[in-house]
């Protein structure tokens, strides 16, 4: 949940659906399926927490759906290990 406004995204006009589910085709399959799924099903508090700026939210999530490209040789297993060290190292909560 984020303390800012979001606009979920059953209340999304056509320019954030498409953001949203253009960001989404960029990762692989196997992060299809939300770690922690919110109510609704959609949207962690973090990719809404960009749902003002439907520019902004492709293409900041653009970027981690190239990071972890299937045609890269990491595993979504050390993809989690990195995450994982960079927010100890920045004590992160995510």
């Amino acid at each position: 949940m984020t303390w800012i406004k979001t606009v979920p995204f059953d209340e999304a006009d056509e320019q954030l659906r498409r953001a949203m589910k253009a960001q989404r085709e960029l990762y692989p399959l196997e992060y299809e399926t939300p770690v922690h799924p919110t109510p609704d099903g959609e949207s962690s508090g973090i990719v809404a927490s960009h749902s003002l700026i439907p520019d902004a939210l492709y293409h900041a999530f653009a970027t981690f759906g190239a990071l972890m490209s299937p045609d890269l040789p990491l595993t979504r297993r050390q993809h989690e290990m990195i995450t994982t060290v960079v927010s100890v190292t920045n004590r992160c909560h995510y």
